[in-house]
């Protein structure tokens, strides 16, 4: 961070103003190591690694850590090649490729695949991630001037209300343990005026549509050590490729692989790999992402529409597509 990126912060308590002091190192102008105190009630947080740290390092969240730190790159559209987060994030977002002036919140950044497009915007970007996978998008991403990177509670979150022009989430609420409560503190955030735009998995009406193994296998996986089931994610997804290959051929063949026997795969348009290594990366990375999060809330479009209207938002829209359930609209 720099000093003048305070001016975009408050304390996550009582909304005081934040001071910086206790600088032990800094360079070219970014603090790497140092403290922010509250004006009003004293309360302390560290600067570590660049990065302000407004809750504990390691957190619900710390699979999430585990998992960007290993594949940090992974889902880069820069290093794989393909325009997956870029589509993603303006599919979602219709939002223009010029945004300078205004400011953008970014909750749930993880290792930045999205930071890397938001900020050719060149808006100001405040991103956060409550788990420590902060530390993968500022190595990716910290070098950008309009980029301040934080790790912060999406429930106490230190910013000002109706602060932001534009708010994204995309492909966390659904990893948050109260997905509407989670909603509802991005809104708070968002100027009157603003947009909003959010994404979460997908929750199916019907009851084979219901049937999903993953949710099975959870009951027991997120609770074993991530080195541990990171280390089976790479043995199921060497030991499932050459049934995946055969499934492609009969009918139902992509169904079974989802919801049977939870096969991560991915195709064109958008999914394109610089090599079979990043394109077996990729499927490691998601393979562990279904199993190892603490909560997994998915949702009915007709619940997150609810929303919406319940937060008076003046125009938006709700509807499948991308991640599961999107939606965006004017605060």
């Amino acid at each position: 961070m720099k000093k003048e990126h305070l001016k975009y912060l408050v304390c996550p308590k009582c909304k005081g103003q934040l001071n910086l002091q206790d600088v032990s190192e800094e360079k070219e102008s970014r603090i790497k190591e140092g403290k922010i105190i509250c004006a009003n009630c004293n309360i302390e947080f560290p600067v570590l690694n660049y990065v302000p740290r407004f809750v504990k390092i390691e957190n619900y969240a710390k699979s999430f850590g585990y998992q960007w730190l290993k594949h940090s790159k992974t889902q880069y559209d820069s290093y794989c090649g393909g325009t997956n987060s870029e589509d993603r994030v303006f599919g979602c977002s219709k939002w223009s490729r010029e945004l300078s002036g205004e400011i953008i919140l970014e909750a749930g950044s993880g290792a930045g695949r999205f930071t890397e497009q938001i900020v050719k915007t060149n808006a100001m970007i405040i991103s956060f991630d409550y788990s420590y996978s902060v530390e993968a998008n500022y190595e990716n991403n910290g070098h950008n001037e309009n980029l301040l990177i934080i790790q912060a509670d999406i429930y106490n979150m230190p910013f000002k209300e109706n602060f932001f022009n534009k708010v994204i989430c995309i492909g966390v609420l659904q990893h948050t343990p109260d997905v509407k409560k989670s909603f509802m503190e991005l809104v708070k955030v968002t100027q009157k005026g603003g947009n909003l735009v959010v994404d979460t998995y997908l929750r199916h009406h019907g009851l084979i549509k219901k049937i999903n193994a993953k949710y099975f296998f959870r009951l027991f996986s997120k609770n074993i050590p991530e080195e541990k089931l990171y280390k089976f994610c790479i043995w199921y997804v060497d030991f499932m490729r050459p049934i995946s290959k055969f499934l492609n051929h009969i009918p139902k063949g992509w169904w079974i692989k989802c919801y049977l026997l939870m096969i991560v795969e991915y195709s064109p348009p958008g999914f394109n790999f610089n090599s079979e290594e990043n394109y077996r990366d990729w499927a490691i990375c998601d393979t562990f992402d279904k199993l190892a999060p603490a909560y997994d809330f998915p949702q009915f479009v007709e619940t997150v529409d609810s929303w919406f209207k319940e937060a008076n938002f003046s125009e938006y829209e709700v509807f499948k597509g991308y991640n599961g359930v999107t939606g965006r609209g004017i605060k």
